[in-house]
């Protein structure tokens, strides 16, 4: 069986910056950022990025998960992916689901949550480390941005895969 860690990381984008904020007041909302989101498919076994998606920021978390939600294993997701949209979409795709709930769900076990936290720690280190600023403008131009990043991230990866295997043997 598959296990798969999947998250959402916010990328940064300073372009018309002051004419989306006035939007944005206007509306009344509080809480906003300006650029896009990458999300990512990280295999809990090797650590190695296997889907990447970057969407717009407005763009929810259940929503993104069509494009980076694999065909079948368990996936440990946070709070973002717990809506009735990403249940539908892991069915789909005859996927375990293993995400955080929400604190207000009725169904919430604090208990679970932790062991479940516990589990995804050591992947959240892949989003920490990527870089959080757009150097592009446009969806495609930053996936390929975010393909690269993925890349980059897996390439080095192996090669520390690959030596604690020799150092193994």
């Amino acid at each position: 069986m598959v296990f798969n860690f999947v998250g959402a990381s916010q990328i940064a984008s300073k372009v018309n910056l002051w004419s989306e904020r006035d939007k944005i007041i206007e509306k009344g909302r509080e809480r906003f950022w300006y650029g896009y989101k990458r999300n990512l498919a990280v295999c809990m076994g090797l650590g190695l990025i296997t889907k990447v998606a970057v969407t717009t920021a407005n763009l929810s978390d259940d929503r993104a998960l069509q494009h980076v939600c694999l065909k079948e294993g368990v996936i440990f997701a946070d709070k973002g992916h717990c809506s009735k949209r990403a249940y539908f979409v892991m069915k789909k795709n005859r996927c375990v689901n293993k995400a955080i709930l929400k604190n207000n769900m009725k169904q919430t076990d604090f208990d679970r949550d932790r062991y479940l936290s516990k589990l995804r720690m050591p992947y959240e280190k892949v989003f920490s480390q990527q870089n959080k600023k757009a150097r592009y403008v446009g969806i495609a131009k930053n996936q390929f941005q975010g393909f690269m990043r993925a890349f980059v991230h897996n390439f080095k990866r192996m090669i520390m895969v690959q030596d604690a295997f020799y150092q193994g043997s």
